[in-house]
């Protein structure tokens, strides 16, 4: 087998610095070569060129997170990893939620009883969109499976196609349904790869915009829900750190990539902490640097009412990935599809899991009242909570709910929570209506009881809210995700305008466009990082290999 080397560039940054540095990195010897002076090495293709030629190798640049790495490597490559940022995992390593995934063994765990859901899905599908081909199909594939699953209700109803038309329904029937598929049908192998290093996801729960429990989270020893970027990060880091074929160079940011004289991605060049830069040569690069959500003149040009919003993104996510790629030629889809989050920490910015609403928390307004199907898309529910007095809302809990939560134990910690030991307490420390917000909060309890929320039309209830003490917090929208991005085939190809792929160029995550449309769904982002970046590092390395 051919010895496949690779280079892994994260926010992708680097520099040109000297064969004693390099050696610094802790880099495979036969990389050493590959990152030089350009003092020395003005012609840097001649160089990789030669280094091909005599050890029979193929490199590969990847500016990505570690599920390329780590498959690529599994390919028999040796891999650099390039991170812009002092620490790994950029706005993966925030993510609070879990991953999407249809049809699993973990949903079997669960009963069902997302019936109104899945009815509700099919309503829309049926009467808003009614002309898009992509939804009007995979609505009838839906219908039937539905039909069948009610004469033998055995296990736990979803499919791929229940995903596809969740997504798409969310994205607003912009998604490019090629991608939307590829991200559902290989959405339940992602979460059995996963495993392979450490990562279970066996908590099974609802999110917004989902028909039924789909989102696949982590939890603790003591069987709390936990953050899944926090939790899956590091075992990926760990995996990769474990892994002799691959090094990580932090606080390097890829600045261009380089080609050669066929238009072919053969390396990047980048800048390091000390302004010293770097050329990495390679036979690929895959991009995988993130959105643009950080880079808040660049939001506010493209979509000029988000000017003055406040992010969750880590501070890598520029848009790096985007310019550099567009540089070449490459498309973009949807830039200005942009998503605001409606449950950021008001004074931080720091972001609330919408796991928490998917669990049976509720949205109370500045006058104590409920004004949204709290698990509704996250454009909805954003535009619902602007539109109320001061534009914020409180997310409210009860003590059961902080018992199975870790997340939330970590937001009391952190100083985000009021509390009160009944309704009216803690809507003395809210500054809300304590008769408005304890009726609010009694009628909610019987509707959960019902299963039945007659002035929102929720479908999603969990418990009842009415175990002391109770909680809330105060919450805002933020910009959250940027759906648009670069475009890509299923095989994460970098494609020009007239559809032609830039050779030895791949990306996945939120570095592309197409898969989100005009919304992400929670837990969407996660899949979509873990379903092509796979891709990605599959493709890549058969690419280099000669496959």
């Amino acid at each position: 087998m051919k010895k496949l080397r690779i280079l892994l560039i994260l926010p992708l940054m680097m520099m040109v610095m000297p064969v004693a540095s390099a050696n610094g990195w802790g880099l495979p010897e036969a990389l050493v070569p590959l990152v030089s002076n350009t003092n020395d090495y003005d012609d840097y293709y001649h160089l990789a060129d030669d280094y091909a030629r005599k050890e029979n190798s193929a490199r590969i640049i990847m500016q990505s997170r570690y599920h390329n790495q780590l498959i690529a490597a599994e390919k028999g490559a040796d891999v650099i990893i390039l991170e812009s940022q002092a620490a790994v995992g950029g706005n993966s390593v925030r993510a609070t939620g879990g991953m999407n995934a249809a049809d699993t063994p973990a949903q079997d765990e669960n009963e069902f009883g997302e019936s109104a859901g899945v009815e509700k899905t099919l309503k829309t599908a049926r009467t808003t969109y009614a002309d898009n081909v992509t939804i009007t199909k995979l609505a009838e594939e839906v219908e039937k499976q539905w039909a069948d699953y009610q004469a033998n209700p055995v296990g736990y109803f979803d499919s791929d196609e229940l995903m596809e038309l969740d997504t798409m329904i969310g994205g607003k029937g912009i998604n490019n349904p090629e991608l939307v598929e590829e991200l559902a049908d290989e959405s339940a192998d992602g979460v059995e790869w996963l495993k392979n290093y450490g990562i279970n996801l066996t908590s099974v729960g609802s999110f917004g915009g989902a028909s039924v429990k789909r989102i696949h989270r982590p939890v603790n020893a003591e069987g709390k829900t936990i953050a899944v970027g926090s939790y899956m990060i590091p075992l990926l880091e760990k995996a990769c750190e474990e892994n002799d074929k691959i090094s990580i160079q932090l606080e390097t940011t890829a600045t261009t990539i380089l080609t050669d004289e066929n238009g072919k991605a053969v390396g990047v060049k980048a800048v390091g902490a000390t302004g010293n830069e770097v050329t990495v040569n390679a036979k690929a690069v895959i991009l995988a640097t993130g959105g643009f959500g950080a880079n808040l003149d660049m939001v506010a040009e493209l979509v000029p009412a988000l000017k003055g919003f406040m992010t969750t993104n880590a501070a890598g996510a520029q848009g790096q990935g985007i310019e550099m790629a567009q540089a070449l030629g490459a498309a973009t889809v949807d830039m200005d599809q942009i998503q605001i989050h409606p449950t950021v920490q008001f004074d931080t910015a720091a972001l609330i899991t919408e796991g928490l609403r998917g669990d049976g928390a509720v949205l109370i307004n500045a006058e104590g009242k409920r004004f949204i199907d709290e698990v509704g898309t996250r454009d909805v529910v954003s535009a619902a909570e602007i539109a109320q007095p001061g534009s914020y809302s409180y997310l409210v809990v009860d003590q059961a709910m902080l018992d199975k939560s870790s997340v939330i134990a970590g937001y009391v910690k952190r100083g985000f929570v009021f509390q009160g030991n009944t309704y009216e307490e803690l809507a003395e420390a809210l500054g809300v209506d304590a008769a408005t917000f304890a009726e609010t909060m009694n009628t909610w309890n019987t509707y959960v009881e019902a299963k039945n929320d007659p002035d929102f039309g929720r479908t999603s209830f969990a418990q009842p809210l009415n175990t002391a003490p109770y909680y809330a917090i105060k919450v805002t929208a933020g910009v959250h995700h940027t759906m648009g991005g670069l475009v890509i085939n299923t095989d994460t190809e970098v494609l020009k305008a007239d559809g032609t792929a830039i050779a030895g160029l791949y990306a996945a995550g939120e570095v592309t466009g197409g898969v989100h449309g005009a919304n992400r769904l929670g837990g969407n982002a996660v899949a979509d990082f873990v379903v092509f970046g796979r891709i990605a590092g599959e493709e890549a390395a058969e690419y280099a290999l000669g496959e």
